[in-house]
This record gives structure tokens, C-alpha cells and sequence, in this order.
């Protein structure tokens, strides 16, 4: 009798490249945009599957795990992983994977157009010449901070704080930075950074304080109205890691007050919704987390999730899948 083939449900459209492989490989099951980011929609089918390819909104919890009774892998399309109950998993024998380093770059990029966008007040100045109000250059119009000599504060040195840090120094940026744990001393020599030894220090002595750190219990709400009461005015906050590492609220209420200059968000606290004071706040950039939104990352982030989940479903040893958790 023959084998009865693997299912992978796969929580939202991704890129052909990736779902043509996986077909490859087992039934395959793709949701519509949005379905699974209800834990009761999951619930309702989770035990047909052997593993699942989610995003980072897919609430994959406890009683997901518990009732995935056939799953052997979760794999996350992102880097962050706060949304899967690892301990959980761990505890079923369900392997998880996520994707790093491949969206490096990406992010990198990404980071420092964001705070361009900011600096230069792109948006504001764009919806200025769409309204019709342009009516000639202007001597005093939309004039911004420029980044030559100003400082750039990284909380969270990694691959992503470190790309950005490296643009940031093209732009004749000074660099400093906190990380839970101070980097190798040829990095800090590569990208001329300098290493602070608390948050709030960084936060005080930057032009531009941006978030490159993963969400955990220790960063939730990290940035909040005591770190802004001690933000230059001028300065600006740069978020792209997760929502919940700033107090969404405070943020508002900082720009709403002038207690900081501007601000860059592509990452929310309650994601998709948004605190409406931040939708009506000053200066502000806000994004629908695209990041990583380039076509060659995105593929490379499943083509990475869909290895480990090929690999798992057919026995290699977990020191061969190098993105499990």
C-alpha cells in the first residue's frame, strides 16, 4: 500500500517559486489572505496537517499545537518567531523554523529609506504638491534634518542593525548602539560604532534611535513615555523590529506633543490595527511592515521555510536543517 502523502497548509499566498516546490513534495493547502490569523480558524484545521508554513499573524498557540496532532514542523515566513508557542512545540516534538539572514539586506535598505522619508519629510511634502499647493520652490518649504555628522543610537546590533549602520556610515553618520551582548571589537572597528551601556543612555545621546531587536519579554514596551521624556527634541525614532517593543500610545502622545521630531514605523503593537492617535500624529511615516517586501527576499524567505519543512517531513537529522529553532 502506498504511502499516504504529506498535507502543508500554508496560511497565506506566497510566491509561486515556492509553492511549485512544495507541491513537489506533499498535498499542499494554501489560505486566503487574512484567514489564519484567527486562532479559531487554525483550530478548525490544524489536525489535518503535518506541517505549517504561517506568518508572523498567525497565532500559533498553545491549543494550535495541542490539537495539531500529526504536525512535525512550523515554519515561520519571518525572522521573529513571538507568535509560535516554542515551548509548546517543544514539548510535542514539533520542530519550528524561521528564516534569517536572508532578508538582511532588504531591511538594511529598507531602514535607511525609511529614514529619509522622515528626515526629508517625503510624505507630507508629496500630499503638499498632490493638493495642489505647490506653486514655486519655496526657501523655508519642508526643510529637514540632514544626516552628515548626526548620531545614529542601534538598539539590537545584528545582521539587520549592522546593515543599516553600515548605510548609515555612507551617509557620514556617527554610530553607536546597546545589544544585550557588546560585539566582536572588529565589528564595532568595520562600522566605527561605538558600545553604550544602557538603552536610556542611548536614547538621550542619539539624533536617530532606531529598533533592531527582537520582541521578548525583556524589550516589550522598551521604548516608552519615560524614553521619550529623555529623547532630544529633534530626534527620531526608527522602527522596524516589532510594534509591541514601543508603547504605541506614548509614541503618539511624544510626537503629538513635539517631546520627539519625527518618527518611521513599519511594525504596530496591536498589527494590522493601529493606535488612531499615531494615525494623526505629525511627522510620522507609517508603513504596513514591508521590510523585506523585495521580490528576491520574499522568495528567498520561503524557499528557506520550505527547506525545513522538505527536510523534517522526510527524516534528515535536525543538524541539517540549519534554520530550526
Amino acid at each position: 500500500m502506498a504511502q499516504q502523502q504529506a498535507k502543508i497548509l500554508v496560511t497565506e499566498p506566497i510566491p509561486n517559486n515556492v509553492l511549485n516546490f512544495l507541491q513537489q513534495h506533499a498535498q499542499l493547502y494554501i489560505g486566503k489572505k487574512g484567514e489564519y490569523q484567527k486562532e479559531s480558524n487554525l483550530l478548525a484545521v490544524i489536525e489535518n496537517y503535518d506541517a505549517l508554513l504561517c506568518m508572523l499573524s498567525t497565532p500559533v498557540t498553545k491549543k494550535v499545537l495541542e490539537k495539531g496532532k500529526n504536525l512535525k514542523i512550523v515554519a515561520n515566513f519571518a525572522v521573529g518567531y513571538n507568535n509560535i508557542d516554542v515551548e509548546t512545540a517543544r514539548s510535542k516534538n514539533i520542530k519550528v523554523a524561521n528564516t534569517p539572514d536572508v532578508l538582511t539586506e532588504a531591511c538594511g535598505d529598507f531602514a535607511m529609506g525609511l529614514l529619509m522619508a522622515v528626515t526629508r519629510q517625503f510624505n507630507s511634502a508629496e500630499k503638499y504638491l498632490r493638493d495642489g499647493k505647490f506653486t514655486g520652490w519655496e526657501p523655508l518649504g519642508f526643510l529637514g534634518m540632514e544626516l552628515r555628522g548626526k548620531t545614529l543610537g542601534i538598539i539590537g546590533m545584528g545582521r539587520i542593525g549592522q546593515a543599516f549602520a553600515q548605510r548609515a556610515r555612507a551617509f557620514g553618520m556617527n554610530i553607536t548602539y546597546f545589544n544585550r551582548n557588546r560585539i566582536p571589537e572588529f565589528e564595532e572597528k568595520a562600522l566605527d560604532a561605538n558600545y553604550v551601556s544602557s538603552v536610556r543612555e542611548l536614547a538621550s545621546t542619539s539624533d536617530v534611535l532606531s529598533l533592531n531587536c527582537p520582541l521578548t519579554n525583556d524589550t516589550y514596551h522598551l521604548i516608552d513615555e519615560s524614553i521619550f521624556e529623555i529623547m532630544p527634541p529633534h530626534s527620531i525614532l526608527i522602527n522596524i523590529s516589532r510594534g509591541p517593543v514601543v508603547h504605541e500610545e506614548a509614541l503618539a502622545k511624544a510626537l503629538h506633543t513635539s517631546k520627539i521630531a519625527g518618527a518611521g514605523i513599519d511594525v504596530f503593537e496591536e498589527e494590522p490595527n493601529v493606535h488612531p492617535l499615531l494615525l494623526t500624529a505629525p511627522n510620522c511615516v507609517l508603513l504596513p511592515h514591508i521590510a523585506s517586501a523585495t521580490f528576491e527576499t520574499r522568495e528567498a524567505i520561503g524557499m528557506l521555510a520550505a527547506h525545513a519543512i522538505v527536510s523534517v517531513l522526510e527524516g534528515k537529522n535536525d543538524e541539517n536543517i540549519p534554520n530550526l529553532i
